[in-house]
């Protein structure tokens, strides 16, 4: 299976073992095998794309996102292509495309075509429209997140490398979340939103699906900036304060903490913060959220619904038998909103903001779940605006606050689902979440090409990572840990029945496989040998191909030890296994 990864197919670009043209087909041939329904509302015609990326070879400009493929939700404008908001009586066929999306074109990156959301993304549910339900890929009894769905699934089932949704009241969170991925909601009008369809125009921005922070940077990079075009663009100021090295990290009190029931939601997140106490070496400062939360309630239960009338409502005023039925009964119940009552909801938010925003100075960020709980779709389809509700718990006041927010991948349930957590800081502290997210999934800086003469890599995902039983192993050798990164999507990992316990990884390229967390360690040659020698049965010691396309040593398993192996490729990485389901080692 090929890495769509920015870094991989830049890598790829520059040994010329790939053509930008080959990763167009390689992506047409891939919807074609999964399908294209309910994920993609529309398609660029696949001879377009392959003229855009031959346009691309032929020019020999390089860009930062040269050949890289990507989605975009059908809310937003790509010229030529039909924006439909998840309404077909809506459908318009603009003759440019938007901001965000002709910037990202500049870069090099080429347009594959439209994807599903939650109908004029009114949702965080991605139940919500007539193109088909989403639903999570680790399961597909459940929902895979809204409004921006189909962005969401199409970089989650490796169709495309990074895919732009938006982000009103957490539809470029609760997607990410659910799809284990990172999901980038930048500050309010640093990305422009001429060209989308405006949800509430005055809270709306554009977001960014990726399956790295350092992926998701750069893409974030090319398409923000001020846009004269846009009235609610604003000018980042310039500078902004890095990370510290012992962050302060805001975490929810208990009082202030909702999880609807779910108790492995609530066990998860507590582990997600006892790990980013002792990875982050952070101060843990409590944070009452409840003004936070209270905030959220002004977004659907306030006169902001008026803004999405203000969008839509014409449109359905001449439409009576268009839209959802969900959607229509949310939008028209903005007209009972009268204009003191959106003054009244102003001088709330005001008030709400005042109390919030002494909290900034005692923390550098502030941690919260993406979401409380992940419901199956028949659930949401039972009881739509309750669910939907909840889902919203950690993500409505977001956007009301003026805060950035950085959603990441924070382990896996017992039934393999993956649970996140979404960091949050006041607007243009962008940078700042981004770099918490990359020490948090142990993204480093860029590595050389190749270790030095007489050194070796190793890359190990188990019992041999920081902090396992046999880490000693190693670091008694002089081994020195240069990275935690991952393997390209083409690996299985296996829980062995061995002592102590030990997962097996396996090479399985062509397959349904994955990208397995590793750790990259550096020994010279003679310590190698060393390690070698005592590495026992079933493991042996082979070549791993990491997310990059570097290859590296690594460890394997002799295949007969599989033969009474649990597969736990769904959880991404031992101690994510660990996490999620420690006690099947008891």
């Amino acid at each position: 299976m090929i890495d769509l990864s920015v870094s991989a197919l830049a890598r790829a670009y520059a040994a010329g073992t790939l053509t930008p043209t080959e990763i167009v087909a390689h992506v047409y041939a891939q919807i074609e095998r999964l399908g294209r329904e309910p994920v993609w509302i529309s398609l660029v015609p696949m001879e377009q794309a392959l003229d855009a990326a031959r346009a691309l070879e032929d020019s020999g400009k390089r860009g930062p996102l040269y050949g890289v493929p990507f989605g975009v939700k059908d809310n937003i404008d790509v010229a030529g292509l039909p924006t439909t908001a998840a309404c077909p009586e809506f459908s318009y066929v603009p003759a440019r495309s938007a901001t965000a999306v002709e910037r990202l074109v500049e870069a090099g990156a080429v347009v594959i075509g439209k994807t599903n959301l939650d109908q004029f993304a009114t949702g965080l549910v991605g139940t919500r429209t007539p193109y088909g339900v989403c639903s999570s890929v680790y399961d597909s009894s459940y929902i895979s997140g809204g409004s921006s769905s189909g962005s969401a699934v199409a970089v989650a089932r490796r169709d495309v490398s990074f895919a732009l949704g938006t982000d009103t009241a957490g539809s470029g969170r609760v997607p990410a979340g659910f799809n284990n991925l990172v999901g980038i909601k930048p500050s309010l009008g640093l990305l422009s939103t001429r060209g989308v369809v405006p949800a509430c125009r005055s809270l709306d921005c554009v977001s960014i699906f990726a399956s790295s922070v350092e992926d998701g940077r750069l893409i974030l990079n090319q398409c923000a900036g001020f846009d004269p075009e846009d009235v609610f663009s604003r000018r980042a100021p310039k500078g902004g304060s890095a990370l510290p090295q012992r962050p302060r990290i805001g975490v929810p009190t208990d009082a202030s903490l909702e999880f609807f029931g779910d108790s492995e939601a609530e066990r998860l997140f507590r582990d997600a913060v006892a790990q980013l106490q002792q990875q982050q070496r952070a101060e843990l400062v409590p944070v009452d959220l409840l003004p936070f939360r209270e905030t959220a309630e002004l977004l659907y239960q306030g006169p902001w619904v008026a803004e999405r009338w203000a969008a839509v409502g014409d449109f359905l005023s001449r439409h009576p038998n268009a839209g959802h039925a969900v959607v229509r009964s949310i939008v028209e119940s903005g007209q009972r909103f009268s204009a003191a009552d959106a003054f009244e909801a102003r001088y709330r938010l005001a008030a709400f903001r005042r109390q919030t925003e002494n909290v900034w100075h005692q923390i550098d960020a502030l941690v919260v779940p993406t979401a409380p709980s992940h419901y199956k779709i028949e659930e949401v389809l039972k009881d739509p605006v309750t669910l939907n509700s909840r889902l919203g718990t950690y993500t409505n006041f977001v956007n009301l606050l003026d805060l950035a927010g950085l959603a990441v991948p924070a382990g896996f349930r017992r039934n393999g689902l993956p649970f996140g957590i979404t960091f949050l800081a006041p607007a243009f502290h962008d940078q700042r979440l981004l770099e918490l997210g990359q020490r948090w999934l142990g993204e480093h800086a860029e590595l050389e090409q190749a270790p030095a003469p007489g050194r070796v890599w190793l890359a190990v995902a188990g019992a041999h990572l920081s902090g396992q039983p046999l880490n000693g192993e190693l670091t008694q050798l002089g081994a020195r840990l240069l990275a935690t990164t991952r393997t390209a999507a083409e690996y299985r990992l296996y829980l062995l029945p061995t002592e102590p316990p030990k997962p097996g990884l396996v090479h399985a390229p062509g397959e349904a496989a994955h990208a397995i967390e590793v750790e990259l360690w550096e020994l010279d040659d003679a310590a190698f040998g060393r390690f070698v020698a005592n590495v026992p049965a079933p493991m042996t010691i082979g070549t791993t191909l990491l997310a990059d396309g570097r290859k590296v040593k690594g460890f394997a398993c002799e295949p007969y030890a599989l033969a009474a192996a649990r597969e736990i490729s769904h959880f991404g990485g031992w101690r994510a296994f660990l996490r999620a389901d420690g006690r099947a080692l008891h």
